[in-house]
């Protein structure tokens, strides 16, 4: 991804949060001048890897394959369990843009949607291998369990929610009509660098053509431009 492609998506989500009203803290706003000031007393945000974080898995097709998210709160592997055990997210879906399918193979997580258009998740088991079983699905939405058929797409609208466990392969997009989503993720502790299972191998983190400075340093930035990441 080129960076002034990352900066006009980091222009455009932070609108459509405003729009939402919903409020990031403080830090997603500094600028890499301001990063390069902060002393160890912020070590805790890269280390935790909170912030924005914004990948087209390889695509070159952020508007079709993609997605954006912004870490609020998360502990480290390394911490667990007795440091901080649980993480949250705010992610932004567009209408038709798919996050890849994959699993996780420790992190259980709620994908609420929070407001704007419908979310659409497509839900499979993993065999003994690793690929999409066809045996049927068991899922709880809002709470209430559901026993699904392979492959099944679930709808949630603002306010609805589904419990995706450790070994359930999801992918997921915004319905088409509907506008764009505002989602929200609590799980337990998130390692992107290592809990993440794809079915189709992707690149997670975007490899960055420089075109123009940073307008906000994304996760994988921090090495660069904070000297206590």
């Amino acid at each position: 991804m080129k960076r002034s492609e990352i900066n006009a998506i980091l222009r455009e989500s932070a609108l459509f949060l405003e729009r939402m009203n919903f409020k990031l803290p403080p830090f997603a706003w500094w600028t890499p001048d301001d990063w390069r000031a902060q002393s160890s007393d912020c070590a805790d945000i890269p280390r935790q890897q909170l912030g924005w974080d914004i990948t087209d898995f390889g695509s070159s097709d952020f508007e079709r394959v993609g997605l954006f998210l912004f870490t609020l709160r998360n502990g480290t592997p390394e911490e667990f369990p007795h440091g901080k055990t649980y993480g949250e997210k705010v992610l932004i879906v567009k209408e038709g843009q798919v996050t890849p399918t994959h699993f996780h193979f420790e992190k259980m997580e709620d994908i609420i949607v929070r407001g704007g258009g419908a979310l659409l998740v497509q839900l499979w088991n993993a065999d003994e291998h690793g690929d999409l079983s066809d045996t049927p699905v068991t899922v709880k939405l809002d709470a209430i369990r559901h026993e699904l058929p392979a492959g099944s797409v679930v709808r949630l609208a603002p306010g609805e929610s589904i419990c995706l466990p450790p070994g359930l392969y999801h992918q997921f997009w915004g319905e088409e009509g509907s506008g764009t989503v505002l989602v929200g993720e609590v799980s337990r502790v998130n390692d992107d660098h290592a809990d993440n299972r794809f079915h189709q191998p992707v690149g997670r983190f975007p490899e960055i053509e420089e075109d123009e400075p940073p307008l906000h340093l994304l996760v994988s930035d921090y090495p660069r431009w904070y000297s206590h990441a």
